[in-house]
């Protein structure tokens, strides 16, 4: 049994939003101390990681089986503010649509209630390196999340 201090962060569903919080390190930033603009798409691509792991998707397992992998097929961002070294964060992600080969993502980086970036994000399922459909048990989860998504 693993000690709970050793057990990397994991958020959370509540209702459709998935929740993960993260603090902004000393890498994060620039030499001004505020987050380079790239790291938001690190901070948002870690939260759908963890998404979907709360959703019960196994990405590895099914990267290793050859069943296909997700990749981002397009980002639209928009930078609002800026987050500095040491503040606390939370990327707020909401499926908005389920296709038969892709998911678009509403993503949202806030500190407390202000928002930071805002983002649309469509990632698409890939089979040996070409659109392919995504599991349906996956298509099935995700209906269920976006039934449920309040923003």
């Amino acid at each position: 049994m693993t000690d709970p201090i050793d057990q990397p962060y994991a958020g959370a569903w509540m209702g459709g939003t998935h929740h993960f919080a993260l603090r902004v390190y000393f890498e994060d930033t620039d030499t001004a101390g505020i987050v380079y603009y790239a790291n938001y798409l690190k901070f948002m691509e870690r939260a759908r990681s963890d998404m979907l792991r709360a959703a019960g998707i196994d990405q590895r397992a099914t990267l290793e089986a050859g069943e296909g992998v997700y990749v981002v097929a397009e980002a639209h961002i928009r930078y609002r503010a800026s987050a500095r070294l040491d503040e606390d964060l939370r990327v707020l992600s909401v499926v908005r649509a389920v296709r038969a080969a892709s998911c678009l993502i509403h993503q949202r980086v806030m500190r407390g209630r202000e928002l930071l970036a805002d983002a649309e994000i469509t990632a698409a399922f890939l089979k040996r390196g070409r659109p392919a459909r995504q599991p349906r048990a996956w298509v099935e989860r995700f209906e269920r999340l976006k039934g449920e998504g309040v923003e």
